[in-house]
């Protein structure tokens, strides 16, 4: 038997260490094989939304989605197709019997907006929003997303949360709940929709589902302030501000006598979230503090089209969010209108070019000035940009119409700012637009990726619910690396 001497029992310790230290650091970053623990955050219920380490050093700090509802054509905007071109009025393929969402399809249609080179990329994008065209440099494009639904409601569910169904945390709620914000008096998670009303998915798209309620979205928009804040009128300042004290040492009083109940204490934290909001968000809803020329500059001070007026508002009101630390703001560009099709949404099935002429020039001024301000003021390098919609257009009309039917099979959404390369186009759809063929990428795909930039696992980013460990990618997702600069 071979004798162990002193200087190889240092040396095997040495790097016997060593290797529990290396197993250690992978299992903490779910590199081990086999199965991945989940990893849920630890909140205080007394300071739900106090910031929490992310899982990894992260790219980005926030947030700012803007979400085209009604399905915004990625033919029409953003995903250039000269074959469509050369080959206007024929018809598709191998497509002589199909049938989509709303029935039998025409010939191949062009765009009626042309597309021009941008930026000094040369990116191709359409007529229809020339000024976002123009920041072509600062945007990844995603051309190859695909979905799982062509029906509005649930296809808004499947982008908002990762699910068709109803009762499924939205994205922002699993990002809060994992990350909490850096602004304790203002909600960690504000949606503001369209001046015209909500999308068709309503509140599911910035609801809780199944984690604590506190989580969810606090919708607001510049011109409808968030409900029951202002003090009744025969209440001055002062004698709101003592009420409010004297509320609170008695809250926190009470507290001292059940030491350990949570629900108590995230009661109270919930009250005094409120009371601080009362002072926080007129203060950064306070569009009058904004100069002359950044109004113009949104085109908030349009006279003639309100409606662009009313979403630069909106944009600002973002911006100034993102500004104050908010986590996660999500933008909605389109709202659902019952009684048939008009110009509230981008749901383009009779009358496209009508439609999308007064769509283009809401979205396109203000939502440029956003980014550009973002960037003038600093903010892009922390906070990740997504303009989405919750499926694509078919490359035909439809039979009988002037219009594009509904298409899942693939899409365009484009990210810029915290962690992003850029200019780059990734994927690419058919030479007519009709399906994802390369890079094919899923929208959990495209929620891994978000979650990564935050620095947070998709994979074991999860909430215990009903005997499931439940997460925004269901089974399903990887972050496309390809995007990450």
């Amino acid at each position: 038997m071979k004798k162990l001497n002193r200087r190889k029992l240092l040396l095997d310790t040495a790097n016997g260490l060593g290797g529990i230290a290396l197993a250690s650091m992978l299992d903490q970053q779910a590199l081990m094989a086999g199965e991945k623990k989940p990893l849920r955050p630890t909140i205080d219920p007394a300071r739900p939304f106090a910031a929490r380490d992310s899982h990894f050093p992260a790219k980005a700090k926030n947030v700012l989605m803007i979400f085209c509802s009604g399905a915004c054509s990625q033919i029409d905007t953003f995903d250039y197709k000269p074959e469509l071109i050369r080959r206007h009025g024929e018809s598709m393929p191998g497509a002589d019997d199909l049938i989509t969402f709303q029935g039998a399809q025409g010939n191949l249609t062009k765009s009626p907006w042309e597309f021009k080179p941008r930026g000094e990329c040369g990116k191709m994008v359409s007529e229809l929003v020339p000024m976002l065209g123009e920041l072509a440099d600062e945007m990844c494009f995603v051309h190859s997303l695909s979905g799982k639904t062509n029906t509005h409601g649930p296809g808004e569910n499947f982008m908002s949360t990762g699910f068709t169904l109803d009762g499924f945390p939205s994205m922002g709620s699993w990002v809060t709940w994992a990350l909490g914000t850096e602004n304790e008096n203002l909600p960690a998670y504000v949606a503001i929709p369209d001046p015209r009303g909500t999308p068709q998915s309503s509140v599911n798209n910035w609801g809780p589902g199944f984690l604590p309620a506190a989580f969810q979205g606090t919708d607001f928009n510049a011109s409808n302030p968030l409900r029951n804040l202002d003090r009744p009128d025969d209440v001055d300042a002062a004698t709101d501000r003592k009420t409010r004290d004297f509320l609170l040492s008695l809250n926190r009083r009470h507290a001292e006598k059940f030491p350990g109940d949570s629900e108590l204490a995230a009661r109270i934290s919930s009250y005094e979230l409120a009371a601080k909001m009362q002072l926080s968000v007129p203060e950064v809803g306070d569009l009058s503090r904004e100069t002359k020329s950044t109004m113009r500059m949104y085109g908030a001070d349009d006279t003639e089209n309100t409606l662009k007026a009313s979403y630069a508002r909106n944009c600002i009101l973002a911006r100034r969010l993102v500004e104050a630390g908010v986590r996660f703001v999500q933008v909605f560009n389109g709202a659902y209108q019952t009684g048939g099709e008009g110009v509230s949404n981008w749901d383009g099935h009779k009358q496209l070019e009508a439609q999308y002429s007064k769509h283009g020039p809401v979205l396109d001024q203000p939502t440029a000035a956003l980014l550009r301000d973002l960037k003038q003021r600093g903010l892009l390098q922390d906070t990740l940009v997504v303009w989405c919609t919750e499926f694509g257009r078919m490359p035909t009309f439809q039979a009988g119409a002037s219009g594009r039917d509904h298409n899942p099979d693939g899409f365009t959404a484009w990210m810029a700012g915290a962690g992003i390369r850029a200019p780059l186009t990734y994927g690419a759809t058919d030479e007519f637009g009709y399906k994802a063929v390369e890079d094919v990428a899923t929208v959990y795909d495209f929620h891994a990726t978000i979650l990564h930039l935050l620095g947070l696992d998709h994979r074991r980013l999860s909430f215990y619910h009903n005997g499931i460990e439940r997460r925004l990618t269901d089974v399903h997702g990887h972050v496309i690396g390809d995007l990450l600069a």
